[in-house]
Order: C-alpha cells, then structure tokens, then sequence
C-alpha cells in the first residue's frame, strides 16, 4: 500500500523515564502494516497538534509519576484542558483511545492517565476504544500487549466512521447519536476473547513481526537434560514455539569519534527539571550497627552559601552516576577501553526510517564517551523487549539468538517477566549471560535511558538547623543470583556510601570528629518539592506519624520544625502529635534514640516502638510491627481523625507496610464507629481527599 492511501491517526506520548515512548514507538512502527499512517508526537509538542481542530482518532499513550500526577511532559497539557472556562462541548467531535501506564505497588494506580481522561470525557471527547490500564508491577506487556493488538480494529471501524460522516452527514449523526449509549465509554480494558486473539496482519511486508523456527534449530539452546527454564534456557513449550517478536526498531543514532580528548560538560547541563546546587557533604553518620540487616547512613549537607529552599516533608534529588567498574567493563565488551576519554559526537542518522528522529535530550552532542556512560546512561536499567529484540541482531551464536527472540516474543513473556524483570537483569547481566551478543555505542544510546537523579525524603528543619539539609538512606544491596552474576549496591546509595567513606572511617593519621568534613567531597542536588506532605498549617491541630525504619526520615525534620516553633512562639496553641516506628532490633538499627529528647521537652506527645526480630520472654508477646501498634492505640486514633480533625502521614515501604497500616486504620475506624468496613473504607478515602491521611511512599 503505498504512502498516500495510508489513513492517519495521531498519536501522542507523555513519558517520564522512557516507558510510554517506547509503546508509542511501537505503535508507529506497527501502523504501516496495517495500511495506517501515525503522526506521532510528544504530548508537550503542543505547537504541532491542535485538538481542538483534530478530525482524525487520537491514541493517547501516558505514564503516571510521584504521588498520582501525569509526568512532567505532560503538564502544560493537563493544565490546558483543566480550564475551567471550557464549554462541555470543547471536544465533542473529538474521537480518542487511551493508554495509562501505572504501578499498582502506588497508591494512585494510572491516575496520570485517569486524570486526562476523566477531563477529556468531561469536554465532550468520545472513545472509540475503551481505556486500557498496564500495571508495571505484574509486567506491562500484559495489557499493552493485547490492547495494541485491538487497536487496529478500533481505529480502523473508527476511520471508517469519520469517512461514512464526510460523505453522509444526516446519516451518521445517526449512528454517532446511538454510539454515545454504547458500553465504548468503559473505563477499564476488557478485551474480547475475539479482540485478544487478533493476529498482526500483512506479515510479508513486516519479516520480523512472526519468526518460525524448525525444531532442529531449538535443541541449539542447552541440552535437553535442562528441564527448567532459566535466563540462558527455554523449555516446551517456549522453545518449541513459532514465536510472535516485535518489529526489529529501525536505527537512528551514529556515533562519530574524534581524534582530540575534551573537558566534559558540567553536571547541570544534564537537568532539564530547573536549577541545580553544587554542595559540600559536611557529616556522615552511620545510624546502624555493623551487624544490622541493612545499612543506614545519614548525610548533612551544607546549603548556606546557595538558594536552595525546602520545607520539611520535601524531597530533593541527587544527581549520580554510574558505578566506576561497570562502566569500565562496559567499555571493555565494546572494544573501546582506549576510546573512554576520546570526544565523541552524536546525531541523527541520514536516511532513519524512525520518523522525527532526534538525538536524546539527556545526550550532549559533544562530549567523551567515559562522561556519557557514566553520567547520561542508565546502564543499569531493565531492557525493554524492543531492546532485546535490537540485541538479537547483534548477536551471532544461533541458540543465543533464539533465547533472545524467545525472550522478547508474545509466546516468552511470562520468561520475560521471571527472568528479566523480576529478577532486575541490567544490560552487563545480558552481555555476560549472551557473550557472542555484541552492540554497538549507537545502539546502546538509543535504547537505554536516561539516567535519573535519585529522591530522597529531607530529614530536617531549616529552621531548626539553618543552612543544613540532612537526608537518611539505607544502602540498597542486590545479591548475587542466577541471572545475576555479581551482587551490586544501589547506583546512588552505593555511590553515596562509597563518597562519604572517609568520614564514616577515618584514618588514625586524620584529624577532626568522627564523621566531620575536612575534605570538601560535594554532590550536585536540585529541589523537588512536595506540594502535600508537609506539618498541617494550623499548629493545634494533632497530627500522627508512622515511619518505620529510614520512613522516619521527614518526621525528625517534622519534629525538628516543631521544637524551633514552639521555642519561639510560647503563646501558640499545638496540637498532640504522635509517632509510631518500627525496626528490627532496639540495639541494631533503631536510628533515632534521641526519639527521646523530643519526648521529654514536649514536641513529640506519644512514641510508639516495636522490634520486629527482638526475642521476648513476656507472657504477652509484644507487637511487632507499626500496624499492630496502631490498633493497640485504635481508640485515640480514631479521635485524633474523626473528632479532632487530625492528619495521618505515613512513610516507607509501600508494598510491606504501608498497605498494612492502611488496612489497619481501616479496621480502627470500623470498630471505633461500629460501621462496616465499607462504611470504614470511604471515611479513609475522604481523609485522603481532603489531603489529611498522606503517604510518602516508595516500593
């Protein structure tokens, strides 16, 4: 078919960390073989689309960050349309599908996609596919996957539609009167069994979309002994599948290397999110015992001599890089150990097929190769299956080759899943386990992503320490396992604790305090602040904290912030507060004793601990995490929400705790209001509206 007789559609992407352009670039290379042409683009590319004069179906491809909101990109957009003074009709002629990515491990599952829309549907836009929701935390091919597969159908009964309207006005209104009672407006994909089983279709023009492989090439994988599957070896019936892979990415990257050696660009180049502080780590205290499961350190920053601002409950980021030796290593699989300090320049290649190809904002144009994979490149991040399909070309051992296929294929997802994503396979992992797989520079930089800047919860009060930021963090260990060779530390965390190891161990020959600067190490940070998780702005109203282990970080700058203001302000009226906290062991990892101190001068009202490993000999055994702490204290709980108006916060784990103190408060509430749990359940949903019970959470 050829270019002119294609029918359009547009589609727009909003990403954060990559995930939602790579389904939309997927979704474009999928179109032509379809007889569909996709004018795609960045949602924030608000000057070369118009939806207010869009005539074609839209497909709508957005990812949910933070606490609920649409990612960055996506701002100015939501902001647009959230006008208030739009009509209800404002796009009545528009026609959309939806795709939302989430992580169900989050409070606010896909609400960046349920937010937009929530507000398209409420401005007159009709679906003529209904919304899919993919969960990050089970594997998003698992809906996107079949969801995309719909998608040609939708769009091509929807373009057939706007054609049938062109030419026979009368008659569709008709038909479009009777679509707006029909089920198209579901919120949640439910895809027929009809839907799910539909095949890509023109495979001749698209070799790469379905490859059959005879059986005499599957035995190339491992001998047949091997009756488990593994990240190397497959086993019936994956490895005795014709498989279903994605289409081969077209290449749109070239690398040019110069002859001369350069300085590298400065660090806030790489930040597109605002200003960037360079400062000095002025104290390094290590809150755990050598013994404790995990490691906490607790780092002071020294901020005098910048504008950077926070309040308590604020988070900031910290701009990292990649571990010294993996990118060493890197380097030497490349072939270009001699090459990492030679300047390197990156454009769009002549020719790409990939439409509107431009080079990577996180990638200088000119800059060395070493800066490049240490500072601009998450080479720890988990490939993507179009990634592993890229990978397959690069590699030349034939079993090799179909465990990569097998592993990027419809037929291999649950593999995927087991063996990639969950187990945190990296680009080094795959290199080691598939040794004849051989990439290039160019294609490492179109595939991997971005390197993002670490959050971390603020532990402290400017006002009660002025010119200081102080964060606490546990330094994050990934042991070694079957698809991983070598145990890792957190790229940041590992970094973190590898930076301030002079101070945590000084050498006998050093002078000053365990723990003080002498030396002037600095980390490059920049604010993030958080619009909700802050003290109430009345300080009589009460307020209960729950923060086990370093989820008590932005309550000691919470009760910090408090003690200042009730030294200078003895007139004010304050509320009660509370804290509950939980860790392993009282003498291993209870990171804040002086807990104490607050207690006794009247800032914290009630502390609440528990020991999840401590041993007891009590008759009584006494609770063992923070939840069961909570419905120890379940009747002045539920005063402090429902007859003092009081605020809930909580911080730390998302999946091991902080459902759990959800479910908790839940059954306090049922029981101390002698309601059902239903009942329970919409009182929590209305704290949480009214932005008076808060999670600062992570998984």
């Amino acid at each position: 078919m050829c270019c002119e007789s294609k029918r359009r559609f547009l589609l727009l992407y909003a990403t954060q960390k990559g995930q939602a352009k790579a389904i939309a670039e997927e979704i474009w290379q999928q179109a032509g073989a379809h007889g569909l042409e996709a004018d795609i683009h960045c949602i924030s590319e608000m000057d070369k689309y118009n939806l207010e004069t869009e005539k074609d179906p839209v497909v709508i491809v957005i990812s949910t960050t933070g606490t609920g909101e649409p990612p960055d990109t996506a701002r100015k957009f939501v902001k647009k349309i959230q006008d208030k003074t739009l009509p209800p009709d404002h796009l009545a002629h528009l026609q959309y599908g939806l795709l939302g990515l989430g992580d169900s491990e989050y409070m606010f599952f896909c609400n960046g996609g349920r937010t937009v829309d929530r507000r398209l549907q409420e401005l007159g836009a009709q679906h003529f596919y209904d919304t899919g929701l993919a969960d990050d935390c089970v594997g998003l091919e698992l809906v996107v996957d079949p969801w995309i597969d719909g998608l040609w159908l939708a769009l091509k009964e929807a373009l057939q539609l706007q054609k049938d309207k062109e030419g026979m006005n009368n008659a569709v209104n008709a038909v479009s009167s009777s679509l707006s009672t029909a089920p198209h407006a579901v919120h949640e994909l439910k895809l027929s069994s009809e839907v799910q089983n539909l095949k890509l279709e023109d495979e001749g023009a698209r070799r790469s979309d379905t490859l059959s492989q005879k059986l005499d090439d599957i035995n190339l994988v491992a001998p047949a002994r091997d009756t488990e599957p593994s990240l190397v070896h497959s086993v019936p019936p994956v490895s005795q599948s014709a498989l279903n892979i994605p289409a081969l990415p077209p290449e749109y990257i070239e690398v040019e290397f110069q002859d001369t050696q350069g300085e590298n660009l400065h660090l806030s180049s790489l930040i597109s999110e605002g200003r960037t502080f360079e400062v000095p780590v002025t104290k390094a205290v290590q809150l755990t015992r050598e013994d404790a499961v995990k490691t906490a350190l607790l780092l002071e920053l020294d901020i005098a001599d910048t504008a950077f601002e926070y309040q308590p409950g604020d988070a900031f980021c910290v701009i990292c890089p990649n571990n010294v030796s993996e990118v060493e290593k890197l380097l030497h699989i490349l072939g270009l150990s001699e090459k990492g300090d030679d300047i390197i320049c990156v454009k769009v290649k002549q020719g790409t097929k990939k439409k509107g190809a431009v080079r990577p904002q996180h990638i200088p144009e000119r800059s060395t190769l070493r800066f490049i994979l240490t500072w601009c490149l998450e080479i720890r991040a988990i490939p993507k299956k179009a990634f592993l399909r890229a990978l397959v070309e690069c590699t030349s051992d034939a079993g090799e080759k179909r465990r990569l296929q097998e592993l990027c294929s419809r037929q291999g997802a649950s593999d995927y899943t087991h063996f990639i994503r969950d187990s945190n396979v990296c680009l080094l992992d795959l290199l080691h386990a598939f040794p004849s797989c051989k990439p290039s520079l160019s294609l490492l930089i179109e595939h991997l992503p971005k390197l993002q800047a670490r959050s971390y919860s603020v532990s402290s009060s400017n006002l009660y320490q002025p010119g200081r930021l102080c964060f606490v963090f546990n330094v994050v260990e990934f042991p070694a396992g079957p698809s991983r060779p070598v145990s890792r530390k957190g790229v940041c965390t590992g970094w973190l604790a590898e930076l301030v190891a002079p101070l945590l161990h000084p050498s006998k020959n050093s002078q000053g305090t365990k723990g003080e600067s002498s030396s002037t190490e600095k980390i490059s940070i920049f604010p993030r602040p958080n619009n909700a998780f802050h003290l109430p702005t009345d300080p009589s109203v009460p307020f209960i904290m729950v923060g086990p282990g370093t989820g008590i970080a932005p309550f000691i700058g919470f009760l910090q912030h408090r003690q200042k203001l009730r030294e200078q302000h003895r007139d004010w009226e304050f509320g009660e507060t509370w804290l509950f906290f939980g860790c392993r062991h009282h003498d291993r990892d209870y990171l804040f004793k002086q807990l104490q101190c607050f207690l006794k001068n009247g800032t914290l009202t009630h502390l609440k601990v528990c020991f999840s490993r401590d041993s007891s000999t009590a008759e009584v055994a006494p609770p063992k995490y923070v939840q069961d702490l909570l419905r120890l204290c379940a009747k002045e709980v539920a005063r402090v929400l429902l007859k003092d108006g009081g605020y809930f916060y909580i911080c730390g784990d998302k999946k091991h705790m902080a459902d759990d103190v959800s479910d908790a408060v839940v059954d306090i509430l049922s029981m101390e209001m002698e309601a059902d749990k239903l009942e329970a359940m919409k009182i929590l949903a209305m704290l949480r509206e009214a932005k008076r019970y808060l999670q600062d959470v992570w998984s």
